[in-house]
């Protein structure tokens, strides 16, 4: 009988064995709904991606908890208290957008949960008050650098002479990304001839064109999200203004070309990255992505899957499951191998990284070129 007994509990230690993995829960918060869904969407979808590739061979079992911020900063704050209070996730992946992330980012610093955005770009998002917050990093390039680039392009590759900007100015990425590519373009010897503002819900921007029109400028700057984008693209056409319209990388969004239509066609934006760059990490994430999708993974997708799978080799790898030890390791990472490239963290927390230029076509994205910080 003893023997038997014996026989029985080893077949239950090989059944349930003592090394089961320990369960890590990992927010991720995104808008969902709202305005720019999409970016939520492809987003999810990179997360998902990357704690599956994660779950292969990683020390911890994951258990996601995805929360809508509708890319509103009251929501997001709810949202990042709930995961924190809550939920009791032990990192955050996300926000997306600069008006959400940056409200968030306070309250994970505050509560010390380590966080990393993928594609908020305004500054304010790790620093406060001149000062860094710890707890706080991003997978994406900063906007000086963004707004830089754009300049630089409109000048050297377009030579653009003279440029308009058009910004929303309650929206800290578009406001911060106008001033950068001002600053740059001006520097650079180009002239500003117009730099015209709205608010978020206008939807007439007849007015601002016609007075920007006037100037005949060489390029117009439109730093906002695809969906406000497409909107003034097709009015700025309707009015003849034969400017050729730049912008940030808030307009990936494959919403872009099927709400401008014809009208944002020719047109370049700075990015993250592109489906076209021959990288191997890229390349099997594309294919992974397609089988799952049916679809070329966008940005946002990339840099959620980057901004995750760096949070759980920060959780797989720190000394252990404390926020100060997975803080210690993300500030001690060097070249990690993302889909949108190399990605090492400078003393604030921003990643150091290339942006790539890519063209508006009739029915696809181009990639042009790639530059490096």
């Amino acid at each position: 009988m003893k023997k038997i007994f014996l026989v029985f509990m080893a077949m239950a230690l090989l059944a349930f064995p003592s090394f089961a993995k320990e369960t890590v829960k990992l927010g991720l918060i995104a808008p969902l709904t709202g305005d720019v869904k999409t970016f939520g969407e492809s987003s999810k979808n990179g997360f998902i991606i990357a704690i599956e590739d994660y779950s292969k061979s990683g020390k911890y079992k994951i258990d996601p908890v995805i929360a809508d911020d509708r890319n509103d900063p009251t929501e997001g704050a709810n949202a990042a208290l709930k995961l924190i209070t809550q939920d009791r996730v032990i990192a955050i992946s996300g926000p997306l957008t600069s008006k959400v992330s940056i409200p968030v980012s306070e309250i994970a610093n505050n509560n010390k949960i380590p966080m990393i955005t993928g594609a908020a770009t305004n500054p304010k998002v790790t620093i406060q008050d001149g000062k860094r917050k710890p707890y706080v990093f991003r997978a994406c390039f900063i906007d000086p650098f963004q707004g830089t680039v754009a300049a630089n392009f409109a000048i050297k590759e377009l030579k653009a002479k003279t440029a308009a900007v058009l910004y929303d100015v309650g929206n800290d990425y578009s406001k911060g990304l106008s001033e950068y590519f001002k600053a740059t373009f001006t520097k650079r010897g180009g002239n500003i001839v117009a730099y015209e503002s709205y608010q978020k819900d206008d939807v007439d921007f007849s007015a601002l064109i016609t007075k920007i029109q006037v100037k005949r400028p060489d390029v117009l700057y439109l730093p906002d999200y695809y969906n406000k984008v497409a909107l003034i693209a097709r009015q700025v056409r309707e009015k003849g203004l034969k400017s050729t319209l730049i912008g940030g990388d808030g307009w990936d969004s494959p919403e872009l070309l099927k709400i401008a239509g014809g009208a944002i066609v020719g047109g370049y934006f700075t990015n993250h990255y592109s489906p076209d760059r021959k990288d191997p990490v890229a390349e099997a994430f594309i294919k992974r992505y397609k089988e799952k999708h049916n679809t070329v993974p966008d940005a946002l997708a990339a840099l959620s899957y980057d901004a995750t799978m760096i949070l759980l080799k920060a959780i797989d790898n720190a000394k252990s499951l404390k926020s100060e030890d997975i803080v210690r390791y993300l500030n001690s990472m060097k070249n990690h191998k993302g889909v949108t490239g190399n990605i090492n963290f400078d003393k604030n927390g921003d990643a150091v990284k290339s942006a790539v230029i890519l063209k508006v076509e009739k029915d696809k994205v181009k990639y042009m070129t790639t530059v490096n910080p």
